[in-house]
């Protein structure tokens, strides 16, 4: 691995963790982010918070834990333990995207950033049990290259929190910022996902 490789997987590695661990922000401090332009009676409501909590706690940790399935030299150390992780990163997925459905359908912005949520949800869903089908199978190449498409909707944490800051500074308005980024934060990822399988040969069918 060259040096430019070395630094971006830094990078990747680091955004993954720092923004994986941020939902625990919300457990301290409830009146935090995004709560914070929720209606008092959305934020009193039961299972508003299970959805909610649901999807930043175990999607965090599907991210926190995500990155390391993509080295190499860690999954073929040990692959009992990389089947563990696997494992935990489904359920966490599992969770965390029909939470992130759920909360979706309040989410900033009406029905545009409802549907960009909810499509996102549906694919991270898709890919992650497609994923783990096809190893159940042995279709490794199947494998490999759906967990990358998973991955790539589970970073859209990650792409959300830096394209957001940006549009706001060009767009200077919230809710419009936000109706994009319900999309922006997941299709480039997919796209890219999508050449980066097509670079490694994987066999998508």
């Amino acid at each position: 691995m060259n040096t430019t490789n070395r630094v971006a997987w830094f990078v990747f590695v680091a955004l993954a963790i720092i923004i994986g661990l941020y939902p625990l922000v919300y457990v301290f401090n409830g009146e935090f982010g995004l709560l914070v332009s929720k209606s008092d009676t959305l934020k009193a409501d039961l299972f508003y918070n299970i959805g909610f909590y649901g999807h930043i706690l175990f999607g965090g940790l599907a991210l926190c834990i995500g990155w390391s399935q993509f080295s190499k030299r860690l999954r073929t150390a040990n692959l009992k333990r990389h089947r563990i992780i696997g494992r935990i990163y489904v359920i966490a997925v599992l969770i965390s995207g029909c939470c992130g459905i759920f909360i979706a359908l309040n989410a900033n912005g009406g029905l545009i950033s409802t549907l960009g949520f909810i499509s996102l949800g549906l694919i991270w869903l898709f890919t992650t049990l497609k994923a783990y089908r096809a190893i159940r199978k042995g279709d490794l190449s199947l494998h490999q290259g759906m967990m990358i498409y998973s991955y790539a909707a589970c970073f859209a944490a990650v792409t959300l929190r830096i394209w957001l800051p940006l549009l706001l500074v060009v767009i200077e308005d919230f809710t419009t910022a936000y109706r994009v980024v319900a999309w922006l934060c997941w299709v480039p990822n997919m796209i890219f996902a999508f050449f980066w399988i097509r670079r490694k040969g994987l066999i998508i069918d």
